[in-house]
């Protein structure tokens, strides 16, 4: 704002920026050497927010450079609610003047901020005022129902003086001239940010200021903290992710797509390596959680680069059922150019959580729609086909020992809800098979990527006789259309010079040729297509294309796809018709199982090397599984359906059990037993827990009891047979189980 009208811009026209992006191009040329820490901690002390008073009542001081407010306009700025001063400036974060006012609640038991500000522009004085929850009196007790929050006036003014030009207010390695500076007295911080929040505090801010337009100082005091590092200039989550030399981040993609309701809304997948350099499994997944995913938000929403709404993993295990990703993916959805009565109905005011209503459920079924068949699909097959094992015994043991199990009818019906019925060698031979087709495609055709395109065309000859390549999308269904480049695949994606692939409409030919007295108004492309473009991917661009509701067969349509490059534009011209709608092919008819044949989670036998053949523990390490001498067994789960199960042969529970024996058949038997034990009672406790619809909560340790932790259930099965209970299971016989069950 105050860039703005230093450039002699009023920030309301139409001359002023249009967007956060377009700001910083005009009035902040040199933002892209903010990724040079020296040149991004110089920025980034003009907007700072420090600690202050004693550990356990931590005050944080909040000060930004900024335009500042002449003491009269406090009542309309920072002092107002729902004025919404912003709504016509298209270069700021916040809409619903709710801000300041928000922190309120987190002030203390009183309530106190304090407010100073002074106007950037001639000699203006500094003014000032403190804000409290009104303390009632013992008369006001009796009459008023709530209180309320009160500001401080002197003779019916805001309190202001004409002070030097520069004030010692406490800030790093500055005085104070002009701009805004708040205190939020005694805030509360969650535990563990409070002592030291240059380095605890820092985690959260960067998930919650996503991509913010200029780097933010976070400060703490000496003589609050011995640690070295007392000051640290934060510039969001994004640039962090996609950091050339990440450590953390394996790849990342982004799925653009523009939808008539909706409007344009960019999802970006980033997916973390399973195992970083010398840490364990389970090393690399604390760290990771640590750094990335500290308040548990897996799937972030934002509008210019500020998040106001989140899922939980959640939606990866049960909306996506890429459960192996749980714990290595996060998803951001930049919601800064939907629709703006879309988004309206998206984002609550207080922008920290997103509405339930039919527009929150459309963006969903959206998103899992185009994730679940695109690069994330892949990413998540080529995870879980990394580890190939040729048929053991161990399926075969456990599918003997079901057939004699007595199971009744009901023990069966529930088995059903719960596992994957289509667990056979068909499907999986059938997946490496395609898996082998797609390696030997990829070794095929070696990619040599350019840091900008050189060039750009459909991967689709016209037939003769046609000018233009040519595209049959039939009415209710979709296609693919590839196009050929050899750009990089982060193009789209990367902070600095990004492109960009752009499909416009040159021409619509209805096939209506009555009615009308006059020339139509020109349509936008998403009100004939629903399109979704993805990241390039080896040199291969995939746009997918739906037709709306307003599109009738025989309509055709002729685009322009130009893919942005410095100093050129590069087009292809193409067709799209609109065709009958596809007949569906007829379905065969299942045959009936019977109910002794169930479909259940495949086994796996797991040791430490491979002098005893099954799966390693370091194969199940490459894949983002830990596994140890203290770990029995390792559930993996496709959504609510449990797929498979990794029973650990190497554990100190069978070791301690086998030391006891001498012989080699007494040895085999009691491998055998602890196998089959801890198969099916893995089983009935995924099976009933998940039916009873059961939710497990795990308090952290050291919290006090203030927070508590969602656990899914494959994890609070691993964990509860790491502590005595598959030592109980080795003498527990199992047929007393199935009996004691049915009865």
């Amino acid at each position: 704002m105050r860039m703005c009208i230093e450039h002699g811009i009023d920030p309301k026209s139409e001359e002023a920026p249009r967007s956060i992006d377009e700001a910083l191009e005009c009035f902040f040329p040199e933002y892209k050497n903010w990724d040079l820490s020296q040149v991004r901690r110089q920025q980034a002390e003009r907007l700072q927010i420090l600690a202050d008073g004693p550990t356990r009542e931590t005050s944080l001081i909040i000060y930004d450079d900024g335009e500042g407010q002449r003491p009269e306009a406090f009542k309309d700025t920072f002092l107002s609610l729902h004025r919404g001063n912003k709504t016509d400036i298209h270069f700021v974060q916040g809409k619903y003047n709710m801000g300041g006012t928000g922190a309120l609640v987190f002030c203390g038991k009183h309530r106190f901020q304090l407010i100073g500000s002074r106007r950037f522009e001639g000699d203006e004085p500094f003014g000032f005022t403190l804000v409290r929850r009104h303390p009632l009196t013992a008369a006001e007790e009796k009459k008023k129902k709530a209180t309320w929050y009160e500001y401080l006036i002197i003779d019916s003014e805001i309190p202001s003086f004409h002070a030097a030009t520069n004030m010692d207010l406490g800030l790093y390695k500055r005085r104070f001239t002009t701009g805004s500076i708040i205190k939020l007295y005694s805030y509360a911080l969650p535990p563990g940010t409070r002592s030291d929040i240059a380095r605890d505090l820092n985690p959260s801010i960067n998930e919650y200021l996503f991509n913010p337009a200029l780097p933010v100082f976070i400060v703490e005091k000496k003589e609050r903290s011995k640690s070295k590092y007392l000051e640290r200039a934060l510039y969001g989550l994004k640039r962090r992710l996609e950091e050339e030399d990440s450590r953390y981040v394996d790849e990342y993609f982004s799925e653009d797509f523009n939808d008539e309701d909706m409007g344009r809304l960019r999802i970006t997948c980033y997916v973390f390596k399973p195992r970083v350099g010398e840490w364990s499994v389970e090393e690399t997944r604390k760290n990771i959680k640590r750094e990335f995913f500290k308040d548990d938000m897996s799937v972030l929403f934002s509008l210019n680069g500020q998040v106001h709404g989140h899922y939980t993993r959640e939606f990866i295990t049960r909306s996506l059922k890429f459960n192996i990703l749980k714990d290595y993916l996060l998803i951001h959805i930049d919601c800064t150019d939907a629709r703006t009565q879309f988004r309206n109905e998206l984002f609550m005011a207080s922008r920290d959580r997103l509405k339930r209503g039919e527009e929150s459920g459309m963006l969903r079924k959206k998103m899992v729609d185009i994730l679940v068949k695109g690069r994330l699909k892949e990413i998540y097959k080529a995870r879980k086909a990394s580890i190939t094992v040729e048929s053991n015994d161990a399926e075969k043991l456990v599918r003997d020992l079901g057939r004699h199990l007595p199971f009744r009818k009901e023990l069966v019906d529930l088995f059903n809800q719960t596992f994957k019925l289509d667990n056979g060698r068909n499907g999986q031979k059938k997946e490496e098979t395609n898996k082998t087709k797609r390696k030997k495609s990829d070794e095929k055709s070696a990619f040599s990527s350019e840091r900008y395109p050189t060039f750009f065309k459909i991967d689709l000859k016209p037939k003769p006789g046609e000018e233009i390549p040519m595209v049959g999308l039939p009415l209710g269904g979709e296609r693919t259309i590839r196009f050929l480049t050899d750009v990089e695949d982060q193009y789209f994606d990367r902070s600095h010079d990004p492109g960009e692939l752009q499909i416009g409409l040159l021409k619509l030919a209805s096939n209506e040729t009555n009615g009308g007295d006059r020339p139509g108004v020109p349509r936008e492309i998403e009100t004939l297509l629903n399109v979704v473009k993805s990241s390039p991917r080896k040199g291969k661009i995939h746009v997918h294309m739906k037709p709306t509701q307003d599109m009738k067969v025989g309509d055709a349509i002729r685009l322009q796809a130009s893919l942005t490059s410095p100093g050129k534009q590069l087009d292809q011209v193409f067709l799209v018709k609109i065709a009958e709608p596809e007949k569906k092919p007829k379905e065969p008819k299942k045959k009936e199982q019977p109910d002794t044949q169930l479909g259940l989670p495949q086994p796996f036998r797991v040791y430490k090397d491979k002098t005893r053949g099954g799966i390693t523990w370091d194969e199940l390490e490459a894949r983002g599984i830990s596994m140890n001498h203290n770990i029995v067994v390792h559930l993996d789960a496709e959504g609510d359906a449990l797929s498979t199960v990794y029973i650990n042969m190497d554990s100190h529970v069978l070791f301690s059990h086998r030391a006891k024996l001498s012989a080699e058949e007494a040895i085999k038997l009691a491998e055998n037993r602890y196998f089959s034990a801890v198969y099916y009672h893995t089983l009935f406790l995924y099976t009933i827990t998940k039916n009873r619809k059961y939710g497990i909560v795990q308090q952290e340790a050291g919290n006090g009891g203030e927070e508590v932790e969602n656990i899914e259930v494959t994890e609070y099965i691993s964990d509860l047979f790491k502590t005595y209970y598959a030592q109980f299971l080795l003498g527990f016989d199992t047929q007393e189980l199935i009996s004691a069950l049915e009865d």
